[in-house]
């Protein structure tokens, strides 16, 4: 087992207005990248209000920066919004990663280039595990990549579709991630 990593609480402002739910229903964890420089910006983005009838926007329910600081910004007894279609039966989990910022959608910078750190992954696999023993049923590991398929027109050229998610990409360790936190890799053609 991993050493164990504090988690700071900081709940976003409208954790109280997301949909509440029992542990039992939650058997996925859902990978992310945050696409963004740092962690601030990603709070940033976060906090805003993107569902005006709820006042909620979209965030996951873990953060995970480049030196292994975790923090919890949605309570896990709470729905929050990081996977179109998966989100009432998962927990989702960033980590701070450039990804593709700040062109995602550019056909010409779809490469993922920014490795994640060793002291990352081991907060992760740290994260994973006391999840397991705090969700019953929790089973499954997904990248958001793996589930939300869809695509979208390029931002540089008329007619070209580029992914509309990617994350966590293909420097994410797959094996070792697996491997210490002994949960299933699920894709969209498995659920």
């Amino acid at each position: 087992m991993p050493k164990a990593f504090e988690i700071k609480a900081q709940p976003l402002p409208y954790v109280d207005r997301l949909e509440a739910r029992e542990a039992a229903s939650v058997d996925l964890v859902v990978m992310h990248c945050t696409e963004l420089p740092d962690l601030a910006t990603a709070r940033e983005f976060g906090e805003r209000v993107q569902d005006p009838a709820r006042c909620t926007g979209f965030s996951g329910h873990f953060y995970v920066d480049r030196d292994g600081a975790s923090y919890r910004y949605v309570p896990l007894d709470r729905i929050a919004h990081h996977t179109r279609g998966y989100n009432p039966r998962s927990v989702g989990i960033e980590l701070v990663n450039l990804g593709r910022f700040p062109d995602w959608f550019d056909s010409r910078r779809q490469v993922m280039t920014e490795p994640y750190s060793a002291r990352q992954i081991e907060a992760l696999i740290c994260l994973l595990c006391d999840l397991k023993s705090e969700l019953p049923n929790l089973e499954f590991l997904a990248g958001h990549e793996d589930l939300d398929q869809g695509r979208v027109a390029s931002s540089d050229a008329p007619g070209v579709e580029v992914f509309r998610k990617r994350d966590p990409g293909p420097l994410f360790p797959w094996p070792d991630v697996l491997a210490g936190s002994n949960l299933k890799r699920m894709t969209n053609d498995s659920d």
